[in-house]
């Protein structure tokens, strides 16, 4: 299957993009002629509200955005209708910083930005210039349970990670700086936290046990693909650990603002939830979003 075709699988396999396939495709298409006549070119994009983002050929972590609005939709609307003005937000693996665009740039949340790659850290931080963003702390470290650091692979966009012992890495290796969720110095903590760290997750939260059990944790949204393994983590204590801490595994549709509970965790993202009165509250009188000329 090529790339095309996995990318159009992905959009109408997608709410919106299913739902405004020529809306999409034509987005799509557009994108594919700019990055052949350009493919070296830094592309301003719109994303919701007044926000935008810097675009390039095969930066994957930020152009599904281009096609349907919001790359993961549930999720990106979950954080959308749960975070308000002043919440503080954590984003572990913020990539070039779309959930952080969106807590701070449109709901005004007052977000941590963790990035371990110096490259996609320099694109994160242009992305918070171009959006006058000058309040978000973005920090070019990675996130474990002890201070250090470690190697990490550098040339794989979205899926760089910790090199694990015993894997082959031909080339793209880098020594990056780790720090420990607790350590951070903030006035407040956070509501929500996204995890991203392409099976460093058992290793991020042995290092944020004072900000787990904090009662202003409502939510975490972390992927549970079983990327874990390469370091020979089993992710179903992951999953075993959050519900001890009174975290429920859910999907939120939110076309309809309703959280579901789920047996277990996702096979990609999972949003863990608790307190679930205030935030069925929050979602419930959250304002309408615009997003692919839908209000949600």
């Amino acid at each position: 299957m090529n790339k095309l075709t996995r990318t159009l699988g992905f959009i109408f396999k997608h709410p919106l993009g299913g739902k405004h396939p020529l809306k999409s495709i034509s987005r799509l298409m557009k994108w594919q002629l700019q990055c052949s006549i350009f493919p070296s070119k830094l592309f301003i994009k719109e994303f919701i509200g007044p926000i935008k983002f810097y675009a390039i050929k095969g930066l994957t972590g930020i152009t599904g955005n281009i096609y349907v609005g919001l790359h993961e939709f549930d999720d990106m609307m979950f954080l959308l209708h749960l975070l308000r003005r002043d919440d503080t937000f954590f984003d572990v693996g913020a990539n070039v910083g779309a959930y952080t665009l969106l807590a701070s740039g449109v709901c005004k949340a007052k977000s941590i930005a963790l990035e371990p790659i110096k490259a996609t850290f320099n694109l994160l931080n242009l992305n918070l210039q171009l959006n006058k963003l000058n309040g978000v702390v973005a920090i070019n470290s990675a996130a474990g349970a002890i201070k250090g650091t470690l190697e990490f692979t550098s040339e794989n966009d979205t899926t760089n990670h910790v090199v694990a012992i015993n894997e082959r890495v031909k080339n793209g290796i880098v020594s990056v700086p780790v720090l420990t969720i607790d350590s951070l110095n903030v006035n407040s903590l956070p509501i929500l936290i996204k995890i991203d760290v392409e099976g460093f997750e058992t290793e991020v939260l042995k290092g944020m046990e004072d900000t787990l059990n904090s009662p202003s944790l409502k939510a975490i949204i972390i992927e549970l693909n079983g990327s874990g393994a390469r370091y020979g983590y089993d992710e179903e204590k992951i999953h075993d650990l959050l519900r001890l801490k009174g975290f429920s595994p859910s999907r939120y549709n939110p076309f309809k603002r309703i959280l579901s509970a789920l047996e277990n965790h996702g096979h990609e993202n999972t949003i863990y939830c608790r307190d679930l009165d205030f935030i069925n509250e929050r979602l419930a009188t959250a304002e309408c979003i615009p997003v692919m000329g839908e209000l949600i």
